[in-house]
């Protein structure tokens, strides 16, 4: 039985204990699913999202102008880099999880299109980390770098 938990993973058995060629069955953890100790799975956190989307190519202006509607209308945004045909957006999103932040940010693009003006482009990437992998990155020189300064320019 394979467990795996927020990047961490847990095995039983490990790769040398399977015979060669026989297929390791995977069991997935439901969202929520704790381990016997941890926290509560109600209690809000935070994740530092990276959503890198692309498309094609857009004026400038209308791109700087969508992305500083978004900051505005978004909590937590903290900066955002552009071009004509990609942008990458990194905030901090309060969730209960992993994937209630991902979740969230699978959506934002598609739900702030129309009320910020967003360019019609589609997501291309994704990384939810929490806080203290975060810090662990930064701390170690090769994790996101701190957002600043803090708002939209371009790349």
């Amino acid at each position: 039985m394979r467990r795996v938990r927020q990047g961490a993973a847990l095995s039983r058995g490990g790769a040398g204990s399977r015979a060669a060629g026989e297929e390791r069955a995977l069991t997935s953890v439901a969202a929520g699913d704790r381990f016997q100790g941890e926290e509560p799975g109600d209690t809000p956190r935070l994740w530092h999202v990276t959503l890198s989307v692309s498309g094609k190519e857009a004026p400038l202006k209308e791109v700087r102008r969508a992305l500083e509607q978004l900051a505005h209308d978004h909590p937590f945004f903290l900066t955002s880099r552009y071009a004509v045909d990609h942008a990458e957006i990194r905030y901090w999103e309060e969730a209960r999880d992993l994937h209630d932040a991902a979740a969230v940010a699978l959506r934002l693009w598609g739900e702030h299109r129309q009320t910020a003006g967003l360019p019609p482009w589609e997501i291309v990437g994704l990384e939810v980390i929490d806080r203290v992998t975060y810090h662990q990155r930064v701390a170690e020189g090769y994790g996101p770098p701190p957002a600043s300064p803090v708002g939209v320019h371009p790349f």
